[in-house]
């Protein structure tokens, strides 16, 4: 009986690195509108909210927004719109009027015509 717990005891870590080993781990980048610092901080911000983002670098000059996360909790559209509802659009997201137009004066850049 003992020799069975003991196999029981060392078999669990085995079985727990199974299960986590189906992440999918995928590295994009994109453009997001924004101008300064205080957007680089909220669009950051924003996207480790989003459960399975492990990295995300938000560039002010260039507009590019760098992401790494686990495709098998979170999709990418899923980090889209949540950049776009702290106020920035992104290419797959728009963000609400009435949220672009709460942020700071410093942060509202040109945004393109809805046609």
């Amino acid at each position: 009986m003992k020799k069975i717990i003991i196999l029981l005891i060392a078999l669990l870590p085995v079985i727990g690195f199974a299960q986590k080993a189906k992440k999918d781990i995928q590295k994009t980048s994109f453009e997001v509108n924004g101008v300064c610092g205080m957007c680089k901080a909220r669009i950051e911000k924003q996207a480790f909210t989003v459960k399975g983002v492990k990295s995300a670098t938000w560039d002010i000059s260039s507009h590019q927004f760098s992401v790494i996360y686990d495709a098998s909790k979170t999709s990418l559209l899923n980090i889209h719109e949540e950049i776009a509802s702290v106020g920035h659009d992104t290419p797959l997201a728009t963000a609400p009027d009435e949220v672009y137009n709460s942020l700071h004066m410093c942060c509202m850049y040109e945004r393109e015509s809805k046609e």
